[in-house]
C-alpha cells in the first residue's frame, strides 16, 4: 500500500492545557480509520490538523504530491443565496452531472427530498449539513476528512452513507478519516482505530468492536486505574459478542480470547428482575393507544393506531423525519389528543420525557451543579434485589462522567454534553416509570454514551427510545416498531427489516389509492384467509427454528479450532446459508401480513 500523509511529532496547545504531544501518524492507501475519544480530548483538531486546516505548534504534516483531499467540518460555510443544484454540481450542465453515476448515486442517497432549485437560505440546519456533505462526495478525492458526518442524518442515511463509503473505492486505494460517535457507523466502515486521549494518539486495528476488545486487554494488562471505565468496556464487549455476534466475526481477533475476557460477565440486563419491579411500580396498565388517529389541518399524520404498552418494556421507534415519531411519543405523554380514537393510562403511570431542547435548563443557569441536583432527591437507587444500590446524586454525576470540582459549576458554564448529562440526571431523580428519550445520544462521546447505556440497563421503568443512532437502539431497546405511512409497524427483524422495507417502498410505484381508502372487504377471505394463516404460523415457527440453530453454530464456531480455516469457512457458509433462509422466510412473513391485514 502506498503512503498517502504523515504527521510527525505534532504538539498543540491552549492556554490552559497541552492537547496534543509529540503525535507521530501515518494514512496509507486503503486505510479507513475511525477516530473516537472524550469530548474535548481533541479529536476535532487532529483531523483539523492532518487535512491542513489548521497548523500544529510543532511538527509537521506532510502529503505525498497530487494527493486531493476533501474536507467536511462542523462549521457551515455554504452560500445562503446558492441553489441546492448550484451548490453540488457547480455550473454543469444537466447533461454532464446526470452521466456521472456517483453523483446520482449521491444526490439520490441524499438530497432527494430537497428542491433542486432551493436556495440554502430557506433551508434547515440538517439539511443545509445534508447538502454540505453531498457537495463533498459528490466530488472526486483521495483521501475524504469527515467530521461528525451522520449528525442530522437518520438511519437510512447512515446506511446509506456506510455503503457509498465502502464502494467509493477499491480495497486499497483511497482513505478515510472519521471523526464520529455512531458506533455501528465506525464497525460498519472502518478498518482501523485511533483512540485520542490524555494527550496521544493510540491506533487499534479493526473497527469499533475491535477496538474496544483490545482497549479491555490493554487495561487489563496494565492495570488501569481507570477501573470503571475498565469494566463499561468489559460489558459492552459482553453485548456485542452475544448480542451482535455478526459485527466481531469480522475484525481480526481470536474469537477464544474474547470469550475468556467476557465469562465472568453476567448478562447485560436482568430482564425477569427489571420486568418483576416494572409491574410493581407500574401495575399492569400502562399506556393503551386504541385505534387512535391524529390529523393535523386536514392531514393524517397517525392513522388508527393499536398499541398497548406493556410495564418494563424497551422500545425503540423508527421513521423518516416528519413520518410522526413526536406526534406518537406526545400520544404517550398525553402531550397530544387523539383526533379519532382513544389513549388510555394506568393510574400509577409518571411519564417523563428527554427531549432535544436544552432550554429546559435556563431557568438554572446560574445554579451550580450540585445546587440543582440536590433540589430535588437526596438519594437514588438503582438494580434490582441484592444487587440494588443507592448513590447520592453526587454519585449519580460521577457515574454520567461529572468530576467532583464540576459539582460547583454554574449549569451556564457547562458543555453541551455536560447539559445533556445534566437534563437526564433531573428526569431520573423525578423517579418517572414511562421514560421517553429523543435523540438521546446528541453531543455524547462513544465513552459517555457507554456510561448511559449502563445506566440504563438497571432502570426498572417502561423505554421508548427515537433515535438515529442504530447502535444505541439496538442495546437498549428489546424490539422496534416503525411509523410507515401513518401505520404503526412492528419489526421481529429490527432495523435491517425497517431498511429493507423502506428500500422496497422507495422502489415502488405509489398506488392508485391509499390503504386506508380500501373496502373493507379487501384481502385474502374464506379459504385462502384460513390457509395465509397456516402459512404465515408455519413460517413464524421454522423462524424460530432457523434463528435458535444460527445462535447455536455462532456459539460453537466460537469454541471452534480457530487455525483450522478450512472447518471454519465450511461453518461460515453454513450460517450464511441459514442467514439468507431466514431473510427469504421474513420476506415471504412480511407478505402474508401485507395480504392479511
Amino acid at each position: 500500500m502506498a503512503h498517502l500523509l504523515g504527521a510527525e511529532a505534532l504538539h498543540l496547545e491552549y492556554p490552559t492545557r497541552v492537547v496534543f504531544d509529540s503525535v507521530t501518524l501515518g494514512v496509507e492507501e486503503g486505510d479507513r480509520i475511525g477516530i473516537v475519544g472524550r469530548n474535548g480530548d481533541g479529536k476535532s483538531s487532529l483531523l483539523g490538523m492532518l487535512a491542513g486546516l489548521r497548523s500544529p505548534d510543532t511538527g509537521r504534516v506532510t502529503m505525498r504530491g497530487g494527493v486531493h483531499i476533501g474536507v467536511l467540518d462542523q462549521a457551515d460555510t455554504l452560500d445562503d443565496d446558492a441553489t441546492v443544484g448550484a451548490t453540488i454540481v457547480g455550473d454543469l450542465a444537466e447533461h454532464e452531472w446526470a452521466g456521472d453515476a456517483r453523483v446520482r448515486d449521491v444526490i439520490a442517497g441524499l438530497v432527494a427530498d430537497l428542491d433542486w432549485d432551493a436556495r440554502l437560505a430557506a433551508l434547515s440546519g440538517g439539511q443545509r449539513r445534508r447538502v454540505a456533505l453531498a457537495a463533498l462526495l459528490a466530488g472526486d478525492w483521495d483521501i475524504l476528512f469527515l467530521d461528525e458526518p451522520t449528525n442530522h442524518l437518520d438511519v437510512e442515511a447512515i446506511a446509506w452513507l456506510a455503503e457509498h463509503l465502502k464502494r467509493r473505492w477499491a480495497p486499497n486505494a483511497g482513505a478515510l478519516l472519521v471523526v464520529t460517535h455512531d458506533r455501528w457507523f465506525l464497525d460498519e466502515v472502518c478498518n482501523a482505530t485511533w483512540e485520542v486521549h490524555d494527550r496521544i494518539v493510540e491506533p487499534f486495528e479493526g473497527g469499533y468492536a475491535a477496538y474496544i476488545l483490545q482497549r479491555v486487554e490493554r487495561d487489563r494488562m496494565a492495570a488501569a486505574s481507570e477501573a470503571r471505565r475498565q469494566n463499561l468496556a468489559r460489558k459492552e464487549l459482553a453485548w456485542l459478542r452475544r448480542g451482535a455476534p455478526a459485527r466481531t466475526s469480522k475484525p481480526k481477533f481470536r474469537i477464544d480470547a474474547a470469550n475468556a475476557l467476557i465469562e465472568d460477565v453476567p448478562e447485560i440486563r436482568n430482564k425477569v428482575a427489571l420486568q418483576s419491579l416494572a409491574v410493581t411500580r407500574l401495575g399492569k396498565d400502562v399506556v393503551d393507544l386504541l385505534d387512535a388517529s391524529v390529523a393535523y389541518d386536514g392531514r393524517e399524520v397517525l392513522h388508527r393506531i393499536e398499541w398497548r404498552i406493556a410495564p418494563g418494556e424497551r422500545t425503540g421507534i423508527l421513521g423518516v423525519n416528519g413520518a410522526g415519531k413526536s406526534t406518537l411519543l406526545g400520544l404517550v405523554d398525553g402531550s397530544v389528543e387523539p383526533t379519532e380514537g382513544r389513549v388510555k393510562r394506568g393510574k400509577t403511570v409518571h411519564v417523563a420525557t428527554l427531549t432535544q431542547r436544552l432550554s429546559e435548563l435556563d431557568e438554572h443557569l446560574d445554579d451550580p451543579v450540585r445546587v440543582v441536583i440536590e433540589r430535588l432527591r437526596t438519594s437514588y437507587t438503582i438494580g434490582t434485589g441484592s444487587k440494588a444500590q443507592e448513590l447520592t446524586p453526587g454519585q449519580l454525576l460521577e457515574r454520567l462522567g461529572f468530576s467532583s470540582t464540576q459539582l460547583s459549576t454554574p449549569v451556564k458554564d457547562l458543555s453541551g454534553g455536560q447539559r445533556r448529562r445534566l437534563q437526564l440526571l433531573l428526569i431520573l431523580l423525578d423517579q418517572p416509570n414511562v421514560l421517553i428519550l429523543d435523540e438521546p445520544t446528541n453531543d455524547l462521546d462513544t465513552d459517555m454514551l457507554a456510561a448511559l447505556e449502563d445506566l440504563l440497563d438497571s432502570w426498572s421503568g417502561t423505554l421508548l427510545v427515537v433515535s438515529h443512532d442504530r447502535y444505541f437502539i439496538e442495546r437498549v431497546t428489546d424490539q422496534q416498531y416503525a411509523i410507515l405511512d401513518g401505520r404503526l409497524r412492528h419489526l421481529p427483524g429490527g432495523i435491517d427489516e425497517y431498511l429493507r422495507l423502506r428500500s422496497r417502498a422507495l422502489n415502488q410505484p405509489p398506488a392508485a389509492a391509499p390503504a386506508a381508502a380500501a373496502p373493507a372487504s379487501a384481502g385474502l377471505q374464506g379459504a385462502e384467509r384460513r390457509a395465509a394463516d397456516k402459512e404465515l404460523a408455519a413460517i413464524e415457527r421454522r423462524m424460530a427454528r432457523v434463528q435458535q440453530q444460527i445462535d447455536a453454530d455462532r456459539t460453537a464456531l466460537a469454541e471452534h479450532d480457530q487455525s483450522d480455516y478450512v472447518g471454519l469457512g465450511e461453518k461460515m457458509a453454513g450460517i450464511g446459508a441459514l442467514e439468507t433462509e431466514l431473510l427469504e422466510l421474513e420476506d415471504r412473513w412480511l407478505e402474508l401480513g401485507e395480504q392479511l391485514g
